[in-house]
């Protein structure tokens, strides 16, 4: 009896494993015996009974029925005694070393404000290391309350804020003045806590400042969104533009004026881009270039066959911007521009970053911008 138990127990831990590595939901909306979906967990552990018989024979029929270990009650402790084992992995991982404190917020799908908590270290092998450690729900999201809701989560893992070295917020969060709140608090307790700002958040705001300070730059990027929106503003229309772009790519391959290869003219569209993510400016940009033909024959079509008088107007203009030089020139300029510094943003984000390799990299950055400046003009302009 025991044996069997041990094998039932083992074999749901098995799925709930995978279920967590994958980050799957576990449930199902209908579980009974006549449903034909009973949810990841119940048909994967189903799955696994069919063809490991060992696992069969100490499941479902085959167990006690009240000792099945499928339960929704018993699937919530053995997710929170995994949750447990890993954050006590942590903890042990960290020991008597300093650390960082990485905390953001956002509202989950029920408008309920949660926080997350990473902590950033140096493990035993002199390497930098972060740790998811914890969501936490904040009813209040005043810097006190989000203090108290550290302090209490520090309490629980036996953490000091004595070995706190560090602490970073987002600072284009609508909570920036809560976090500066809290950054305050924090170095009233402990005034070697330090605050760094972001190194790739602070990239991404400099180059939107900068971007939008030269009129020539921010005007042909009002008129690449316009793009994007005209282009995608129907299914329809984004069909076209797959349609003809694939085609394009085929009469392409067959002439062998490009070569196919893994990975290569996946089926894309034009990205809409933002703001708070400046590389998703460089993707846009990537993909107008790439779909540029297909780009300007969707906006004919809506030109030659619109039913709204503006948007065919507004579709007639752009395809004069597109083909103006100042608007391909600006094109490779910022697409030279964008993918240096796009390269230093996805590299400061690694988790394994350092202060020393983040100074190193943004000199080189800089002195990559300054030949582009000085050396490149006669190689952009060909291009173009």
């Amino acid at each position: 009896m025991e044996i069997d138990y041990r094998s039932r127990l083992t074999a749901v831990l098995d799925v709930v494993r995978i279920l967590l590595v994958q980050g799957l939901a576990f449930r199902g909306h209908d579980e009974s015996s006549s449903s034909k979906n009973k949810g990841n967990f119940l048909e994967i552990l189903n799955w696994y009974a069919k063809r490991v018989e060992k696992v069969g024979s100490v499941i479902n029929e085959n167990a006690p029925g009240n000792n099945q270990l499928t339960s929704p009650l018993i699937q919530k402790q053995l997710v929170n005694a995994c949750a447990t084992e890993t954050t006590l992995a942590i903890i042990n991982e960290i020991g008597d070393s300093n650390f960082s404190l990485i905390v953001d917020e956002s509202r989950d799908k029920s408008i309920k404000e949660q926080m997350t908590v990473i902590l950033r270290f140096v493990d035993k092998q002199g390497l930098g290391v972060e740790r998811f450690l914890a969501i936490q729900h904040v009813a209040d999201t005043s810097a006190f309350s989000l203090k108290a809701t550290l302090d209490e989560l520090f309490a629980r893992h036996n953490l000091s804020i004595s070995k706190l070295k560090g602490q970073g917020y987002d600072g284009a969060s609508n909570m920036r003045g809560e976090f500066n709140g809290l950054k305050t608090l924090i170095l009233k307790e402990n005034p070697f806590a330090f605050y760094i700002h972001c190194f790739a958040h602070q990239l991404q705001l400099v180059i939107v400042s900068v971007a939008k300070s030269i009129l020539v730059v921010s005007d042909f990027f009002n008129y690449t969104n316009m793009i994007v929106n005209i282009v995608g503003a129907s299914c329809k229309r984004k069909d076209a533009l797959l349609q003809t772009h694939h085609q394009k790519i085929v009469e392409r391959l067959e002439t062998g004026e490009i070569i196919s290869g893994k990975g290569k003219h996946q089926e894309t569209n034009l990205a809409k881009a933002g703001d708070t993510r400046w590389g998703s400016h460089f993707t846009t940009l990537i993909r107008l270039l790439t779909m540029w033909e297909s780009v300007l024959e969707v906006l004919q079509n809506v030109c030659q066959d619109g039913s709204v008088a503006d948007q065919k107007g507004l579709a007639s203009s752009l395809i004069s911007k597109m083909e103006s030089f100042e608007f391909a020139f600006v094109l490779h300029l910022m697409m030279k521009v964008l993918g240096i510094t796009n390269e230093l943003s996805n590299t400061l984000q690694q988790k394994d970053q350092n202060i020393v390799n983040a100074m190193a990299l943004i000199d080189t950055v800089k002195d990559r911008i300054q030949d582009l400046r000085d050396n490149r003009w006669d190689e952009l302009l060909e291009k173009i």
